[in-house]
């Protein structure tokens, strides 16, 4: 029964520019705040009733008590004014933004809702503690796209962007542009924190009325548009005089109002009772479904197998260096075999000199005779040494000792210095000196590192770290007297403040008297906005047409992630394969290798064996040669003597 309007206030919220209800009101446009960009104090409606959101009183505090309980204003009657209308006057955060435990609970509140969202930055609570500019704009951007997902933080100028878009969405304070340009100092974190805090409100609320839109589409017998007709604007009619009449003598609470309004509306579009309890508990039923489901299901498989991905990719380039370095290994052992072959040869040779030598020394050994007195000389001169062996041994455990206890004592001097270094640099990380990358370092090296190059290493770079503190504490004192002075000028503006107050409170009677003529142009007001509710009926039905074509975007970039995960698996096991393929032939690579540098060194000391023993026969039939021809040359030497002598 209920279709895209479900009742007077509920399908009005969600429109830009509309205000809390529609009762009677006595401010212009300007002034008014919507539903989706206040912080509401009462329960969003539930599933299955009408939304009544209670009409807002008529004083400035009450209007924008955003976090904390609304205070009911006095029964006494009232007079048709409102502070604060058409002046410039700054509406005062009633929030305590300067108590660290709130901004703790804000800044815990707001990394909750980033990382369920998926905040596509890192989080930290360190950097929430004072964030720069730069990720306070990307958190603003992620949170401003949960409204609006086309939106697009432009990069130049966002310090005049970020205000602008808190002002068009009826933000009640100011976010000043000069704080966007140091928003992680002590002074204006907190307002730029609970500025964050109120757009995420903001978000809630906006997804509870799509939900309930979506949710109460459901009783429309048909797709079209219940037309408000003479009943319907009848009873809203008497319920707005009823209740502005109370409103007017003072009562913020319209309870009784509320349910016989409820109860006539029911009845007029002909509410089914049991089919508003049995969607109930189908929807229970479904929010269950979907809870069991969502834990089942995987958060994010696309992004599991992209980094599949990168670390098989990590994988191939490791197996990649190590290829390269197995052949460069492979390289390294046959130079190292072509070396051991030239030192065996060099060895061989050297065997050859070593066994003649020793063949020299039995000789001369056995050849060679000692006296008596050599025998007593050698003996003493071995008792002297074996003397002066034990006075060196007993020397050197006593050098032993003696270095022992010199070790010990300065292990303990150098743990009592590296406890006092240790303290040093816990002191200089709560001051933040150090690393060198630290707010207070200034690009300096306060870290005191171990002596290890000398004591005069140590004694500079003491000298150095002194001079560096002397010139911060100079510097900080500079920075704390240029603080005061900024104070004292701070207090001088507070009081030229204070006389402006003065000036703005007697503005603010003449401001007054013009509101009591605007009461008069209440019922002209009321004509046109039974002509702007045409105009929002418009814009409901193209966000609903827009909202269409949004899920079915969704709905097609789910298909290409899909895609695009089959397209990741099928790479992925080819280039498993590839791998198991790639492993397997180096694998079989080197054991060819090994087993052909085997059988080579084995065929080498073969063939070097068969050269030996072939230099040795060729040596030995050479030198019976030699002696054959030589014996030759004898005989005819001595038939020539023989015949020389005969001649």
């Amino acid at each position: 029964m209920f279709g895209p309007r479900r009742t007077p206030y509920s399908g009005r919220k969600s429109r830009a520019g509309s205000r809390p209800s529609d009762m009677p009101m006595r401010v212009q446009d300007s002034n008014r705040m919507s539903m989706v960009y206040t912080t509401p104090q009462s329960k969003l409606p539930s599933f299955g009733k009408l939304s009544m959101s209670k009409p807002p009183s008529g004083t400035s505090e009450r209007r924008t008590s955003f976090f904390g309980p609304r205070t009911s204003g006095a029964s006494m009657p009232r007079n048709s004014t409102m502070a604060g209308f058409g002046g410039t006057e700054k509406i005062k955060d009633s929030r305590p933004l300067h108590d660290k435990s709130f901004v703790q609970q804000c800044i815990r509140q707001l990394h909750e809702f980033l990382t369920e969202q998926g905040y596509p930055g890192t989080l930290s609570a360190k950097t929430l503690q004072s964030p720069s500019t730069k990720e306070f704009v990307k958190m603003f951007e992620f949170i401003y796209r949960q409204l609006d997902p086309t939106f697009e933080m432009p990069n130049s100028k966002v310090e005049e962007e970020v205000p602008a878009l808190l002002k068009a969405l009826r933000y009640p304070f100011v976010l000043s542009k000069c704080s966007m340009y140091s928003v992680g100092a002590p002074h204006t974190w907190p307002q730029a924190l609970g500025a964050l805090m109120w757009l995420i409100d903001n978000v809630k609320i906006n997804w509870s009325l799509s939900k309930q839109e979506l949710l109460l589409s459901d009783f429309c017998e048909d797709t079209a548009n219940i037309e408000e007709g003479a009943e319907y604007n009848k009873l809203f009619l008497d319920y707005m005089a009823e209740t502005y009449s109370k409103f007017m003598h003072g009562e913020d609470v319209f309870e009784e109002e509320d349910e016989a309004f409820l109860t006539k509306l029911k009845r007029l579009y002909n509410v089914d009772e049991a089919l508003l309890e049995s969607m109930e508990e189908k929807h229970r039923f479904l929010s269950k479904e979907l809870e069991r489901l969502e834990k089942e299901s995987q958060t994010d498989r696309l992004m599991t197998k992209r980094m599949e991905k990168v670390k098989l990719q990590a994988d191939l380039k490791k197996l990649q260096s190590y290829r390269s370095k197995l052949e460069t290994f492979t390289a390294s052992l046959e130079n190292k075999f072509s070396e051991l072959t030239d030192e065996l040869e060099n060895t061989v040779s050297h065997l050859e000199t070593l066994k003649h030598e020793r063949n020299e020394l039995q000789h001369l050994l056995q050849n060679q005779k000692f006296t008596p007195a050599d025998v007593e000389r050698i003996n003493r001169e071995k008792r002297e040494l074996q003397q002066t062996i034990a006075s060196l041994t007993k020397s050197l455990e006593d050098a032993e000792q003696h270095r022992w206890n010199e070790e010990i004592a300065l292990a303990k001097v150098k743990e009592t210095l590296d406890l006092k270094v240790a303290e040093y640099h816990k002191l200089a990380r709560k001051l933040k000196l150090i690393p060198m990358s630290a707010e207070n370092a200034c690009g300096h090296d306060f870290e005191i590192r171990s002596f290890e190059c000398g004591t005069g290493s140590g004694v500079q770079q003491k000298t150095q770290i002194k001079m560096l503190l002397r010139k911060l504490i100079s510097d900080v004192e500079e920075e704390n007297s240029r603080l005061s002075n900024l104070k004292l000028s701070l207090e001088e503006s507070c009081e030229q403040v204070n006389s402006n107050i003065v000036d703005k409170s007697n503005d603010l009677k003449q401001i007054r008297e013009q509101i009591r003529k605007l009461d008069e142009q209440l019922d002209t007001d009321m004509q046109k906005l039974a002509r702007e509710e045409q105009d929002w009926a418009a814009e409901v039905e193209s966000a609903e047409n827009h909202l269409k074509l949004l899920q079915k975007k969704v709905n097609d970039g789910y298909d290409e992630a899909v895609q695009e995960l089959k397209g990741a698996q099928q790479q992925y096991h080819l280039v498993l394969q590839e791998t198991n393929e790639e492993r397997r032939t180096v694998a079989n690579n080197l054991v060819s290798v090994f087993a052909t540098a085997a059988t080579h060194l084995a065929i080498t000391e073969k063939c070097l064996e068969d050269l030996h023993s072939r230099v040795q026969r060729l040596c030995s039939k050479a030198i019976e040669e030699d002696e054959a021809e030589v014996q030759n040359l004898r005989e005819l030497l001595k038939s020539f003597l023989s015949e020389a002598n005969c001649l």
